[in-house]
């Protein structure tokens, strides 16, 4: 069995993990407006393989923000109590925003790896036609 990992196999599981992040990023954006919507965090950890790291990168399950939903006062709003409050998002646009343009970048660097690999690779076929 070969131990070495592929660097395809690196660039194409970072590329797995970053479209996941950005997928959990597109959701808390749609729900920023959403009544009781917890902000979903998505973190990343080393993949096993039989016991044994393999050196690419998984999702861990996802999780929901345990930060305090704020409350906001709109006694017309059809979930507020009878105090008029209702609890909202937790959900910031602004760090959304800034998760979801830091995994497009991370994305584009791991496609930037795939690529080059591949261009080696032929290379190196190339070569060894000579």
């Amino acid at each position: 069995m070969n131990d070495r990992v592929s660097p395809l196999h690196l660039s194409a599981s970072g590329m797995r993990a970053q479209t996941e992040r950005l997928r959990r990023t597109a959701e808390n954006i749609a729900n920023v407006d959403t009544p009781g919507y917890r902000r979903k965090l998505v973190s990343f950890e080393e993949a096993t393989r039989l016991g044994r790291p393999t050196g690419e990168v998984q999702v861990s399950p996802t999780r929901l923000d345990p930060a305090e939903l704020p409350r906001i006062h709109d006694p017309s709003h059809p979930m507020a109590d009878e105090q008029g409050y209702y609890l909202g998002s937790n959900v910031d646009l602004v760090i959304e925003i800034a998760d979801s343009r830091e995994a497009g970048r991370s994305y584009e660097a791991n496609l930037k790896m795939f690529e080059q690999t591949r261009q080696m690779g032929a290379a190196v076929l190339d070569l060894l036609r000579r």
